[in-house]
């Protein structure tokens, strides 16, 4: 059987950066084979079977996609093995549901930063042909070709832009580029949309928003003539999070509320759990409590728990809460995704903060554990200030920046009295939230950790 990359998600050309496996070896279900870099995080790929490796198809340095082969695998004689190589032995052109699922849920290109236009539209055309190439294997072989147009647009009445004239294989080709064919002008007869229409269409919009960029873009400067330098690359994640930051910056409309909460019971009733946590096998840091009390804040305000539509022309409201938190591991800065968080309690947040931070700094997370996010938190704990203005994680609209406990005098009416102050930032996306109910959250959050019993009303 041959072994494949699982999904991914949105993930593109993810690094071979580690083979666990040659041939001969034997291998148990769930043994790692290979280990591969996407732009957010490292991870493994497990065996499906138990069996020997007859083959590695993959070596150290390739860029590999969803459904790439990597290891071909004789799998020990059974019920399940059969079944699978059955699969694994269907006909090369055909696509999975897997493939479509993953298909329709992609929402655009992730495109790589160029230093100029002419370099991106060379990167936007490879990108179409592997596009145009797979449409070609995938729906042409799966559907076939009619000459009908009408017929053509029938087979996918639920893809966007099923009301206009476009043929099955077009029709994945711009789901596979993120296009909505409405916004697309047919060339064909009776304004039939072509492929050629959906590149055309792409090519366009990348280069409208590649010209400003390229107007600001920073001047080359030899450092060199100052003095002696070293050159570091960037890690992929690095590389690739700095990419996802400056699109962030310049596509949301950015705002911080800041703000202080005094956590002087909450920091007593964590430190009276100590023992508890001990026994548990856990640590209860500040960040559980804080999650638990922005679960409660985003069930009151629903607004920061949603995102902006393609066209901004809606807010899509979500019915789950996956709250991310930022984590720093050598490779860069990482944000795995808590999922459900609302519905868990404190020693479960504690328990999956925990386990997601030590898969993030090995580099085992994986895909579903990196993605969906709602909600970011970014925590400095300890490490210092007294306030920030943390970058929106889009396609959310709000993050949470904690900075630095601190002990300040307050006065309660009669004297000056120690209390821990704990400063917090909100960045929201204006374009969803105002700056009153940015204030009203902030309001709410700080009443809850000034004061947890609330969580119980």
């Amino acid at each position: 059987m041959d072994v494949r990359i699982p999904d991914i998600g949105d993930a593109q050309d993810v690094e071979v950066i580690e083979l666990c496996v040659a041939a001969g070896d034997t291998v148990a279900v769930n043994d790692a084979l290979i280990v591969i870099e996407s732009d957010k995080a490292s991870m493994e790929v497990p065996a499906p079977a138990a069996g020997t490796v007859q083959e590695v198809l993959v070596s150290l340095g390739d860029l590999v996609n969803e459904g790439d082969a990597i290891v071909v695998l004789e799998a020990v004689a059974s019920a399940d093995a059969a079944g699978t190589e059955e699969t694994a032995q269907e006909a090369p052109g055909a696509a999975t549901p897997a493939d479509e699922t993953t298909m329709e849920a992609s929402e655009q290109p992730r495109g790589g930063e160029s230093d100029g236009l002419e370099k991106l539209i060379g990167e936007l055309d490879q990108l179409i042909d592997s596009a145009d190439a797979g449409t070609k294997s995938g729906d042409e072989a799966r559907h076939g070709v009619t000459g009908d147009p009408a017929v053509e647009a029938a087979h996918d009445p639920s893809a966007p832009g099923a009301k206009v004239y476009a043929g099955p294989a077009t029709r994945r080709l711009a789901r596979e580029l993120g296009v909505d064919l409405a916004d697309v002008p047919g060339s064909g007869g009776h304004g039939r949309i072509v492929k050629d229409d959906v590149k055309a269409f792409v090519k366009q919009s990348m280069v409208a928003e590649a010209a400003p960029a390229r107007a600001t873009a920073a001047p080359a400067i030899d450092f060199s003539r100052f003095g002696e330098v070293e050159e570091v690359p960037l890690s992929r994640v690095q590389a690739r999070g700095a990419a996802n930051l400056a699109r962030s910056w310049t596509r949301v409309v950015h705002v911080t509320q800041h703000d202080e909460a005094d956590v002087t019971e909450l920091e007593s009733f964590r430190t009276s759990l100590k023992a508890e946590a001990q026994a548990r096998g856990t640590k209860l840091t500040p960040l559980p409590l804080i999650m638990k009390a922005c679960t409660r804040v985003l069930t009151d305000f629903p607004q920061f728990n949603a995102s902006l539509n393609r066209e901004v022309t809606a807010l899509i409201h979500k019915r789950y809460m996956h709250i991310g938190f930022a984590v720093d591991t050598e490779a860069g800065l990482v944000v795995p995704v808590v999922r459900d968080a609302g519905a868990k309690g404190v020693w479960q947040l504690a328990g999956e903060i925990e386990r997601l931070s030590a898969a993030a700094r090995e580099g085992h997370l994986k895909p579903d554990e990196i993605q969906g996010g709602c909600f970011t938190i970014s925590s400095l704990g300890a490490i210092g200030g007294t306030g920030f203005t943390p970058v929106v994680n889009a396609p959310e609209v709000a993050i949470l920046g904690v900075a630095r406990l601190t002990t300040k005098p307050v006065w309660n009416g009669e004297a000056f009295v120690p209390r821990e102050i704990l400063p917090l930032s909100l960045s929201y996306d204006h374009r969803a939230i105002n700056g009153a109910e940015a204030g009203r959250f902030m309001a709410t959050l700080t009443t809850l950790l000034g004061d947890f019993r609330r969580l119980a009303l």
